[in-house]
């Protein structure tokens, strides 16, 4: 059980189904010393979780050649894991699941399928059958990674009437309206070729979107209008440092905004860093204003949570605790770490 200065997370990592694969750790908001209180067998690569709005149903992407997506019911005390069982996603590689807003559907993005599904979701939390599925078509002009469609994330917006989906392969955010479970194309919004769109994370007050884009090692920024469905590009910044040469291993992984609204943060694999930068309260674009190393290589996914954050350091197999000054937005090392297998993907319980 958790301590009363602690708050609880999940971790998702590239291990087998006869091992721990999902783990549900505890972080000690006073010191950011963590640890690890549970594990779950069964599921094989969850490189992506996603937990529903109530905290009782945990969602896990199987990346696979096959690949699978898999419900959890959350146990009220002790937070455990218990199968609710899974379903195909007819596709390959699933790295992203997403909880429409009233917990109606479950979004997957296939990376090596091109395709994204609809799953409606039971009284329990549960999968039912597909009740929708879209397939992309097209290339990039990075003939190793854009070969074909690419689908790296899949966002439902705050009402659940739109979901975004970035494609790596296509340099494309593809908007769809939700209607009775089908998605309606809406529009595309096309990125530099060489992008490679990743994953997005909206401003709290919904204004803006920040777009990372693995890539080219860039942050778009957004003016978002939900009303219309309509984005507009307003900045794009280097993630990296702009003295600094990127090589062919620097890739940009993940991107949070803190929820205060006043700092946004970028991890990069290959610098195996953290940025920061300030979000202007009036523009919502972004000034550089640190990178800090991410204490171990590869960090593929990072994760805010009492007033913490916590990189997953996938090539190292560790995750790392920064204090995040409220001030200033730095992140200062607290000296914790946490040895986990390839964890890939952090998941607070809130």
């Amino acid at each position: 059980m958790e301590q009363p200065n602690e708050v609880l997370f999940y971790v998702g990592t590239y291990n087998t189904k006869e091992e721990d694969a999902i783990l549900l750790g505890a972080l000690n908001k006073d010191t950011g010393e963590m640890r690890v209180l549970d594990g779950t067998k069964g599921i094989e690569n969850p490189s992506y979780l996603a937990v529903n709005r109530a905290g009782t149903v945990l969602y896990a992407a199987s990346e696979q050649d096959e690949g699978e997506i898999h419900a959890f019911a959350i146990e009220a005390g002790t937070k455990a894991l218990h199968p609710l069982g899974g379903r195909s996603t007819e596709g390959g590689a699933p790295c992203y699941v997403s909880v429409h807003p009233q917990g109606d559907y479950i979004y997957v993005a296939n990376y090596t399928g091109g395709n994204v599904n609809v799953f409606p979701v039971g009284g329990d939390g549960s999968l039912q059958e597909m009740s929708a599925q879209v397939r992309h078509e097209g290339s990039g002009i990075r003939i190793d990674r854009q070969e074909a469609p690419h689908p790296h994330s899949v966002i439902p917006d705050s009402t659940g009437g739109r979901v975004l989906v970035c494609d790596l392969g296509l340099d494309q955010v593809l908007l769809y309206r939700v209607q009775d479970g089908k998605l309606i194309t809406h529009r595309e919004v096309d990125l530099p070729p060489g992008s490679g769109p990743r994953h997005l994370a909206y401003h709290p007050t919904e204004q803006w979107l920040y777009l990372i884009n693995e890539l080219n090692s860039t942050i778009t920024v957004f003016a978002s209008d939900e009303q219309q469905g309509d984005l507009r590009v307003l900045q794009s910044v280097s993630s990296l440092p702009e003295q600094y040469t990127a090589g062919s291993d620097d890739t940009a992984a993940d991107i949070h905004v803190s929820p205060c609204g006043r700092f946004l943060y970028a991890s990069n694999r290959g610098h195996d860093s953290i940025a920061l930068f300030l979000i202007d309260a009036a523009t919502g674009l972004l000034e550089p204003a640190d990178w800090v190393n991410s204490g171990g290589r590869t960090p593929r996914n990072f994760a805010i949570m009492g007033g913490m954050l916590l990189a997953a350091n996938q090539n190292s197999g560790n995750i790392v605790s920064f204090r995040i000054d409220c001030e200033s937005g730095r992140l200062i090392p607290t000296g914790n770490e946490l040895e986990v297998p390839s964890p890939v993907c952090i998941k607070a319980l809130k």
